[in-house]
């Protein structure tokens, strides 16, 4: 069997590993899958690598590519890493800036995009590329060539011995790749990862799917994050065939479609999911919704191993009988497990999707540890509500005196790409990798996550208050979709709040509330009395000088596009400081 120490070994253990099968990887075009097996895969990667060294193309080169996740993204991924390139693959949503300096600082010899849509956000930086020699296309594009024209112009100058030759001198701790992190301020990162970093990370974690080469996993998060990069290779060593959803809003449809056995999300997908499920039981009358909510009281307070006991066990299977299994049914009714890592999940969500038989398991990481430091997983206290799993077997972690999460490990990044100075000052003089995480080591060994050292702020009376911590117990609420606790040097902690607006309309419907706007609906006397109350309902659980003591209500939501959410969906503080500035002065 192919020992694979290179993430290109990866795809003669395949060949060798498992029974030949169509659907490798698989993706959707105008309406059709369109499938690879391993043979096919293989041979657009080689003919990749020989168009790539006849254009010029030589170890320690680097490639980007800008694109969703899709086949191609795997098979120009391994094309590159075959010549000893660096893949730098870039999320397509970043601003132009940040486009530029990407490029420019890691000084691209050629660009991989999607299509059209993204070859103009770039193409007036093109020209200026010192060193470029050439850009492609997955899609049909006026001005540039099509990957196929790469793939058809190596097939032609194949150079099988020289592959081979350049192979054979590149080692498991060579630069795989540089990923910039987005960050939240400044410009971007690049982290520097080998192949022996990230294969490390698949070893660790390669116990975890309770499938096998029979299995489908459906993918729709950007390959361009580490989190379903390694997921995705994971899948590949293991056999596990990979189906990519055609975007984030078909994932649904997609999950019906191709009944999936695992699938990788962030917190917000499975909210969302949630707040449908919901939205339609309250459209539902008489015993029927009567059912419905009854069910989801029960998996409210679901808890592992029968720890509730009998009679609550029977209610469970009865509830799962009569609701919970519709909701599998709506996930395509194959799922054996849901993968949630990138932000926290609120824990009345993990409760609830375990009680419906859909086990989620959460993770825990960063881009510059490969990713993964903790997850939990089926073994013994394998899984805690609250926490993000133990640490992985090839990690440790300590925490530093002031809560700060430390770990070493075979993951940890070489360091930022042409940055020594912000590598000294993530990894201190004894090896450790500061993650700038808050957390603490539960008594059965799992990690749960306080909050952002950095985040941390004081109040007028000295007292300190970690936003995240207070935000994600606020997010526990139904009516809430996203808020940012603020309050430094204030005497009080306070909060501009985005609420859930599928939610709040659902409700106003319900109570017979009539509304025409968002802004209309948060201008209520009523909406104002019910957040009221949701308010005071979580800062029990809080400290006196933790509790929201006052809030103000946004009308628009926070996403990507409008840039208050980082890529990876964490709030960009600085810019939401400034852009509600006025908002966030009146509530002190």
């Amino acid at each position: 069997m192919q020992n694979v120490t290179r993430l290109f070994d990866i795809l003669p253990h395949y060949a060798e590993s498992f029974k030949p099968k169509d659907d490798v990887l698989a993706g959707k075009d105008n309406g059709k899958w369109i499938k690879y097996s391993i043979a096919e895969y293989i041979s657009h990667a080689d003919n990749i690598s020989y168009g790539l060294l006849k254009l010029g193309i030589r170890p320690g080169d680097n490639i980007a590519t800008i694109s969703g996740s899709r086949p191609e993204w795997n098979l120009v991924d391994m094309g590159i890493q075959q010549v000893g390139a660096i893949h730098v693959p870039i999320y397509p949503t970043i601003s132009e800036n940040d486009y530029k300096y990407i490029l420019e600082h890691a000084e691209v010899k050629v660009i991989f995009v999607t299509g059209r849509e993204i070859y103009r956000k770039i193409e007036h930086l093109v020209d200026g590329l010192k060193g470029l020699l050439g850009v492609f296309s997955f899609k049909e594009t006026d001005g540039i060539k099509h990957l196929d024209e790469l793939i058809l112009f190596g097939k032609e100058n194949a150079q099988l011995d020289k592959i081979n030759e350049i192979k054979a001198t590149i080692k498991p701790h060579d630069l795989a790749t540089i990923i910039y992190t987005s960050g939240t301020t400044g410009n971007p990162k690049g982290v520097m990862l080998t192949h022996h970093n990230i294969i490390s990370n698949i070893i660790a974690v390669q116990h975890i799917p309770p499938i096998g080469e029979e299995g489908r996993a459906l993918s729709y998060l950007p390959l361009c994050h580490i989190y379903e990069r390694m997921l995705v290779y994971l899948y590949q060593y293991l056999g596990i065939s990979v189906y990519y959803a055609e975007n984030p809003a078909t994932v649904g449809e997609n999950l019906r479609e191709i009944k999936p056995d695992i699938l990788s999300t962030v917190p917000r997908l499975l909210e969302k999911v949630y707040e449908r499920i919901i939205t339609s039981g309250r459209k539902l009358t008489g015993v029927k919704k009567m059912i419905f909510f009854w069910a989801v009281s029960v998996g409210s307070h679901y808890e592992l191993d029968g720890a509730k006991g009998p009679y609550y066990e029977l209610k469970l299977k009865i509830a799962r009988k009569l609701v919970f299994s519709k909701w599998q049914e709506a996930l395509g009714g194959n799922l054996k497990v849901i993968v949630s890592a990138g932000a926290a999940l609120q824990p009345r969500l993990a409760h609830i999707f375990w009680a419906a038989g859909i086990p989620v398991l959460e993770g825990y990481g960063l881009t510059e540890t490969s990713p993964v430091i903790s997850v939990s997983s089926f073994e013994k206290n394998g899984v805690k509500f609250g926490t993000v799993g133990p640490i992985i077997k090839n990690t440790t972690v300590k925490i530093a005196a002031d809560q700060e999460i430390l770990c070493k490990g075979p993951g940890l990044m070489q360091g930022y790409y042409k940055e020594p100075t912000l590598t000294a000052a993530a990894i201190d003089s004894e090896g450790w990798f500061h993650t700038g995480d808050l957390g603490r080591i539960e008594p059965e060994g799992q990690l749960k996550i306080t909050g952002r050292k950095k985040e941390i702020f004081k109040t007028s009376f000295g007292k300190y208050v970690s936003p995240e911590m207070v935000e994600n117990i606020m997010k526990e609420s139904a009516f809430i979709d996203a808020l940012m606790v603020v309050g430094e040097n204030q005497k009080f902690a306070a909060a501009i709040v985005v609420p859930d607006f599928v939610h709040l309309r659902s409700w106003c419907e319900i109570k017979g509330i009539p509304y025409s706007s968002n802004k209309e609906i948060i201008a209520l006397e009523r909406i104002q009395k019910r957040f009221h109350k949701e308010i005071h309902k979580y800062n029990r659980h809080l400290g006196a000088t933790e509790q929201i003591k006052a809030f103000e209500l946004l009308d628009t939501e926070w996403t990507v596009d409008s840039g208050e959410l980082t890529a990876t969906l964490k709030l960009r503080r600085k810019l939401i400081h400034e852009r509600y500035k006025v908002n966030i002065e009146g509530l002190f």
